[in-house]
């Protein structure tokens, strides 16, 4: 299939594709061109929406230009393709990890912004990502980041009624629970398996979801989804250069529903991902 669909967009040059492991939401090869060039493909067997590769490539390109962060490059993308300079398997080492605290910090320091949001939806995964822009982060939080979620069948089957109810209590109380923070520029969807190593060996980015929300969005994603032990020193570094408070830590459970819900909605079985929300919504039940 690969093969098929980089010679109908014009690269007739591969001979032939490997297959990648690694990917959830699209299939996914290594390919060599005959002058020796790798490159990285992903195809949809049925893409979710026809800009869902050309939002990922879009990314991609506002990261490595605004943020400053590594990412490959985009060598296509179409309807059905996206094809991709070729990084490396990153080196699980405390130096890496520093520099990659570096490369996060960096980008979220360096692009803040006045409004939360996007200037056109995306693509987490396979759902479309909510990005109206909103004046308050709290509300873009709740209504794109939480709530959104409550609609799509399998979290409907996930989450009973006390769930939902619970979670729009959270939501309600959200000013409390969280600090009040500008929005900057995130990945949208930074867990380890999307840190890489550009062929110098620097930390880079892939599959990126992009927004301007909270910093702490990205930083729960990492320290919530088994991260290497070699990871910890990412955390203390970032907090150093971004001055987090002591707190940090508890916040990330709250934060990292949004992926929960994200999961719940995408994949079956949600390797633990309903279990998660419920714990994290136990203290807003309402008590008989």
């Amino acid at each position: 299939m690969l093969l098929a669909r980089l010679h109908a967009a014009g690269l007739t040059d591969v001979g032939a594709v490997e297959p990648a492991s690694g990917g959830l939401a699209a299939t996914a090869g290594l390919a060599r061109r005959a002058d020796g060039t790798p490159l990285f493909v992903k195809a949809f067997g049925e893409p979710p929406a026809d800009d869902a590769f050309a939002t990922e490539a879009e990314g991609l390109r506002v990261l490595r230009e605004a943020g400053g962060a590594v990412t490959p490059e985009v060598v296509l993308a179409e309807r059905d393709l996206l094809v991709l300079s070729v990084l490396r398997p990153r080196a699980d080492t405390e130096v890496f990890w520093e520099e990659c605290a570096h490369a996060v910090a960096h980008l979220h320091t360096a692009t803040a912004h006045h409004r939360f949001g996007w200037h056109r939806d995306n693509w987490l995964g396979r759902r479309r990502q909510v990005n109206t822009w909103t004046d308050d982060g709290f509300e873009f939080f709740a209504r794109h980041r939480l709530l959104r979620w409550l609609e799509e069948p399998r979290v409907r089957e996930a989450l009973d009624a006390a769930d939902r109810r619970a979670l729009e209590r959270l939501c309600d109380r959200l000013p409390e629970l969280l600090p009040d923070r500008p929005a900057c520029l995130t990945h949208g969807d930074l867990w380890a398996q999307n840190v890489m190593a550009a062929p110098d060996g620097r930390p880079a980015l892939i599959d990126p979801a992009v927004s301007y929300t909270w910093a702490e969005v990205d930083l729960a994603h990492l320290w919530t989804t088994a991260p290497p032990p070699e990871a910890r020193v990412f955390f203390e570094r970032y907090a150093e250069l971004t001055g987090l408070d002591a707190g940090w830590r508890e916040r990330m459970p709250i934060l990292q529903l949004r992926q929960h819900l994200a999961v719940i909605a995408q994949f079956e079985p949600d390797w633990g991902a309903a279990a998660h929300v419920r714990a994290t919504l136990a203290p807003f039940r309402e008590r008989p």
